[in-house]
């Protein structure tokens, strides 16, 4: 005897499915994104022109350029707290890309984990 399922247990099965790919292909665009933004790289001048920070955008530090005329030997805490401020804000631009971008994809949704 062949048994048959509902009428509403056949689509729910079949919006489960789709359910299932669309997730599944927002995976696929999230592990996209994350690559791109490893390779990315970011660049922030701070104190005018006086330090300039790159990184990647896996919050890599690739290079810092500072002016010689920052450098004080007698006020070496103004260069520390140039270097912590620039640090800081190249991070949180980092961030700030890196949740746009996924808001881009996700539609706003939160995603615990992914990223």
């Amino acid at each position: 005897m062949k048994s048959r399922l509902p009428e509403e247990y056949r689509n729910s099965n079949a919006n489960m499915n789709q359910m299932v790919r669309k997730a599944q292909k927002m995976q696929e665009e999230i592990t996209r994104v994350q690559e791109e933004l490893e390779q990315k790289e970011f660049t922030k001048q701070v104190g005018g022109g006086a330090l300039e920070l790159v990184m990647t955008g896996d919050k890599k530090l690739k290079s810092v350029v500072i002016k010689p005329e920052v450098v004080d030997p007698d006020d070496i805490e103004m260069l520390q707290d140039l270097i912590i401020s620039g640090v800081n804000e190249i991070i949180a631009e980092i961030e700030n890309y890196s949740s746009s971008e996924m808001e881009k994809i996700t539609g706003g949704v939160s995603m615990p984990g992914l990223f």
